[in-house]
């Protein structure tokens, strides 16, 4: 069976949320040296004013937008822009989010929602308005990318991580849906699952529940760069994947544990223990100021 010819990203714009740093930084400087014009969402200003001047000086094209994926109007307004400065949209990469570790009966109903908000609603928020203009467009073949990315933990939860990993599996199960739905459109859809990525992601866990993330200390073996990422989500535009995996190790080892329920059970309560003798487990800190991430 011959092999499908790769797509050709020059000139397709690309829209990238969570993009003043980590994989959405990476990803978004990826995209621009395969020829695709980016359009840039995230909180912070002065990151995204820097990284869209570093694309233009390296002779890309690429534009930002200070904006809360929390505010629906604001991912609306993203989208349109990337649309009316580069002639359409046809990738979208939902990549902001944050994480959070506490254990779930320790968490507030305001903690929940607050990360669902983030993580998943504000993927959606993002996306919705991307796949409208990606049906809309003209002509036959490729007519868009979706792109959520959700993570390893989507596949098996880890303690204190579980309001993280709900939100990660929600993602994955969306795009899993959608991929069916929009089959023959010419709109593609894939789930990204990273692994543990060194990004600012650990630094924003330890702020929000005031203790040291006990993934942080993962085998270097399971840790991976930003760019690894970037590369990933530039390689299956081109060839769409279903699922991209950034470490076939997890994949294999996710796979096992859906297999084989309780495989994981030594590693899991070796985390427990490390947890708590390093905390008292006491309730996470109230989360204050903006909602959105990036």
């Amino acid at each position: 069976m011959e092999r499908a010819m790769a797509i050709d990203l020059g000139g397709r714009a690309m829209v990238i949320s969570g993009a003043s740093s980590g994989i959405g930084a990476a990803t978004a400087l990826a995209c621009a040296q395969a020829g695709m014009p980016v359009a840039l969402g995230a909180r912070r200003a002065d990151r995204l004013a820097e990284l869209a001047a570093q694309i233009e000086a390296r002779g890309g094209r690429a534009l930002w937008m200070a904006m809360d994926v929390a505010d629906a109007a604001a991912c609306r307004a993203l989208v349109d822009r990337a649309a009316e400065a580069f002639g359409g949209v046809y990738g979208v990469f939902a990549n902001a989010g944050y994480g959070l570790e506490a254990a779930v009966h320790r968490m507030s109903d305001a903690q929940l929602r607050e990360m669902f908000e983030v993580n998943f609603f504000g993927s959606l928020n993002l996306i919705r308005p991307a796949v409208e203009r990606m049906l809309a467009a003209p002509g036959q073949g490729p007519r868009g990318h979706v792109l959520w990315c959700s993570s390893c933990l989507a596949r098996m939860p880890l303690p204190y991580y579980g309001a993280y990993s709900a939100t990660k599996a929600a993602q994955h199960h969306m795009g899993r849906a959608m991929r069916a739905e929009l089959r023959g459109t010419g709109v593609r859809v894939s789930t990204v699952h990273p692994v543990g990525t060194k990004t600012e992601f650990f630094d924003t866990v330890q702020r929000r529940s005031g203790i040291a993330s006990l993934i942080q200390h993962t085998s270097g073996r399971l840790m991976q760069s930003p760019e690894t990422v970037a590369r990933a989500v530039v390689r299956t535009l081109r060839r769409p994947r279903a699922e991209v995996w950034t470490s076939l190790v997890v994949r294999w080892g996710m796979a096992l544990c859906a297999a084989m329920p309780g495989v994981e059970d030594p590693v899991i309560n070796r985390m427990v223990r490390r947890r708590r003798a390093n905390s008292s487990d006491q309730p996470t800190p109230a989360i204050t100021g903006q909602v959105g991430a990036g």
